[in-house]
């Protein structure tokens, strides 16, 4: 339980979703009493009017939020105006009506994609702007990216208190499992889990295999997310990482193993595989509000794969 929360009237966009359950989770075990999760048919934070409407009916302190259109490389490659315009005129009135509003604090979630492509590994939050984004999810990193822009611009005019991480790759228990915008985590343990039940002797991987990702487990993310709202204030970014790397193919084979699936694994080459490594330096995280990842990524992806697999046999 923390004092700090308790005194604290709390908006989660995206409270609702993937993450957005776990921070509010970790925000009532904290004893915050003033949690407003506002739902997409209620108010439609791409509209002015929705969220200055948010912002009168919630009173907030604080905003945290993490509220996206978001999906892996498919999703990607069919939305890009979409995933544009909706991530970056949601987090710019938020910001924008929240520094009208006087608000206390806010905590913008950014992403990994918004690092350039070809990028020195561990990613330092000093590589941020030396290059482009990977293509197939630059407009999605640029729309986020800009508020960090933003933050750092607000708190230099007006002093308005605002922070901006960069959370790599999450997965976790309820994680999005529908193929058409999965992460490739949950698109994997789809894959095989049904190709296994029906007998398939083979699945198709997007990409060659090599590409590499650190993975952060969705409870930790939400961990660290709290730690830096309570205790960092600065609009210089900050990664939230796992700091282990793994690649595609081996993640791919560790699936296997975990769903039991023993067919044939092929990568088709004609799809792109994203960008070439990931890999965040976690140590600003660490040295500025105490955060470290937990859980070992055998154990997250246990818990993902068993999950899911109760789902589908209830459903």
């Amino acid at each position: 339980m923390s004092e700090f929360w308790r005194s604290k009237r709390v908006v989660v966009t995206g409270g609702a979703g993937f993450l957005g359950r776990y921070v509010v989770q970790r925000l009532e075990e904290r004893g915050a009493r003033g949690v407003f999760v506002p739902r997409s048919r209620d108010y439609d934070l791409r509209q002015l009017s929705a969220i200055q409407r948010m912002y009168d009916d919630a009173r907030p302190d604080m905003v945290i939020h993490l509220a996206s259109q978001v999906g892996g490389i498919g999703a990607n490659r069919e939305h890009p105006a979409e995933f544009f315009y909706n991530n970056l005129v949601m987090g710019v009135q938020l910001m924008e009506v929240g520094r009208q509003r006087e608000l206390q604090k806010f905590v913008a979630i950014g992403t990994i994609c918004a690092y350039p492509k070809i990028t020195p590994v561990p990613f330092s939050e000093a590589d941020l702007w030396n290059g482009y984004p990977e293509e197939t999810n630059a407009p999605y990193g640029l729309a986020k990216k800009m508020l960090l822009v933003q933050s750092q611009a607000y708190r230099e005019q007006y002093g308005f208190n605002s922070i901006f991480l960069l959370p790599t790759n999450l997965y976790g228990p309820r994680d999005n499992f529908d193929p058409r915008s999965s992460h490739v985590i949950p698109a994997l343990i789809r894959k095989c889990l049904e190709a296994r039940d029906r007998q398939d002797d083979q699945i198709t991987i997007w990409g060659d295999g090599s590409p590499t990702r650190d993975f952060l487990y969705v409870a930790d993310a939400a961990e660290g997310i709290l730690l830096a709202a309570e205790h960092y204030n600065s609009s210089d970014p900050v990664n939230l990482g796992s700091g282990q790397e793994i690649t595609i193919r081996d993640l791919a084979h560790l699936i296997a193993e975990l769903t039991d699936f023993r067919g044939q694994m092929i990568f088709d080459t004609s799809k792109p595989n994203g960008q070439p490594r990931r890999l965040l330096d976690v140590s600003r995280a660490q040295q500025l509000f105490g955060f470290r990842a937990k859980a070992s990524f055998h154990e997250g992806l246990t818990a993902t794969v068993n999950w899911y697999s109760q789902e589908r046999l209830q459903a």
